[in-house]
């Protein structure tokens, strides 16, 4: 274990987040696809907040739009579908970074091919993305943007045989890592999803219309009915005919993110047939059995931890509480030049309620913890409201690996749990105790059995340092093993 210091303050307090690279939908049949597909966008906004997408196509030609910002700063004040004209659509939410952000990395990506335009949007990161772009750019590929997806591209447009799907299914043959990708050529819609199903993606239907999205709250957005996942290594066909399935990837075991039931999907989508919300709240009841702690009130760190802090609380019968409010009228926290101001960031998102924590013994329930510096502040925030202990709980096992599949987590170095001990830890967090979700407890709030030494049934690589594919850019430490759309790049 590392020497103990303190987690240092001059880090914006939103990087200390887990954050997902976007979410993708689409939709097929309908003449008002691009408004449909606006809307659908506005409730995956909670995957992505850094730029969001529209690609359209009318019979005749194809249409895009890309913004900066968010959904509802770009496609309201007018329908979209006025502009955005044609039957299909797809679209993309791309999710907030530190790093420079230009428009030529927002997606859907669009592409002139010989057979055809074709327009992409992707979720996940492609684990062998810069060695499939070194070799594509020895052979003459130019390529237009930072992003690993366009290296799809670049493998479809070089592809020789066969119809559209079959040139689409040889490039996806080709890239690994964890993705889920919704396309479109002329007359047809496209989903992927990685032979793991590490991403999700799935198939809704709204009338005769097929819709693909990142999760079921999209599909309760428009009223459409959730039809099924879209398997693991399939690729779907959709055109007026109807829906085909294709194997891109023999069948193997899925193993789908863990974190979708930990942070990123929103409480009201189902993932893999199971409520998030009562699993999150089920994380709550099982972290309060193995974790208890005496005190007098609950108090979630919004919004995350909300579910599982009710479960802690019903399981110990102790009150309850909105201690902390937040505040969901600003954006990205700023950096200061000065500490005292830095100390201040976390507030401009955060509130105390002084009435529900002054004099009383309060216990913190967060979805998790990364690098630690963000829960410490709040710890102050809610000790300067007059808290006569802290407590602190994570409802997921400590995190002690990077991810490589779509997810922005810092690297193992940067990981609070890999480098300090519990103890350490509870210092640094200045905790009167701390505790950990069980990766057993994990597993049993999903119903499912932890077994240890066997081939787990998710993704969760980031609690136990199993990944489920090769990792070939960071084996070969090609670029630091980070998306290509992480680079600080010149607009």
């Amino acid at each position: 274990m590392k020497k103990l210091s303190n987690p240092s303050c001059n880090i914006d307090p939103d990087e200390d987040r887990i954050r997902e690279e976007c979410g993708v939908f689409g939709i097929f049949g309908l003449e008002n696809a691009a408004s449909l597909t606006a809307l659908g966008l506005h409730a995956l906004q909670h995957r992505g907040q850094e730029a969001c997408g529209i690609a359209s196509y009318d019979g005749e030609k194809f249409h895009t739009e890309r913004h900066l910002g968010l959904v509802g700063d770009n496609f309201t004040g007018s329908d979209p579908s006025e502009r955005l004209k044609g039957h299909i659509s797809i679209g993309h939410v791309r999710y907030s970074t530190a790093g420079q952000t230009t428009l030529r990395n927002v997606q859907p990506l669009f592409s002139e091919l010989a057979i055809g335009g074709f327009a992409v949007a992707h979720n996940g990161h492609l684990t062998n993305a810069y060695s499939l772009r070194e070799q594509l750019v020895a052979k003459g590929a130019i390529f237009q943007s930072t992003s690993d997806t366009e290296v799809l591209i670049h493998l479809i447009a070089r592809a020789k045989e066969g119809e559209f799907i079959d040139r689409f299914i040889s490039g996806v043959r080709q890239v690994d890592g964890g993705f889920a990708f919704v396309a479109m050529t002329e007359g047809v819609m496209i989903g992927a999803r990685d032979r793991f199903g590490i991403r999700p993606l799935l198939v809704g239907r709204l009338g005769d219309s097929y819709i693909l999205a990142s999760e079921t709250c999209a599909f309760d957005m428009i009223s459409a009915e959730f039809i099924r996942e879209v398997e693991p290594g399939e690729v779907v066909a959709i055109n007026s005919d109807g829906i085909r399935s294709f194997r891109a990837f023999p069948k193997t075991a899925p193993r789908p993110c863990i974190f979708e039931f930990v942070y990123f999907a929103r409480p009201d989508s189902i993932v893999g047939g199971k409520s998030v919300y009562e699993v999150r709240k089920r994380m709550g009841h099982r972290l309060a059995q193995e974790s208890p702690a005496d005190v007098d009130v609950i108090i979630p760190v919004p919004d995350s931890g909300v579910p599982a802090a009710l479960g802690f609380a019903q399981e110990l019968g102790v009150p309850f509480e909105l201690g902390i409010i937040r505040n969901h009228y600003v954006g990205r926290t700023f950096i200061q030049p000065t500490q005292q101001i830095r100390d201040m960031g976390v507030r401009l998102k955060h509130s105390a309620n002084r009435a529900m924590i002054e004099g009383k013994r309060v216990l913190l329930v967060d979805d998790s913890i990364v690098r630690g510096t963000t829960s410490t502040k709040i710890v102050r925030m809610i000790k300067a409201a007059g808290a006569k202990e802290v407590h602190f709980r994570s409802a997921s096992p400590p995190i002690k690996h990077p991810d490589h599949y779509g997810i922005d987590m810092p690297t193992r170095e940067k990981l609070i749990a890999a480098n300090y001990s519990l103890e350490d830890m509870t210092e640094m967090l200045e905790v009167d105790s701390l505790g950990f979700l069980s990766i057993e407890g994990l597993y049993a709030a999903m119903g499912e059995e932890y077994r240890e030494g066997e081939s787990p049934q998710y993704t969760d690589h980031c609690f136990t340092g199993d990944y489920p594919t090769p990792l070939i850019d960071r084996d070969r430490k090609i670029g630091s093993a980070k998306q290509l759309s992480f680079l600080v790049e010149v607009a």
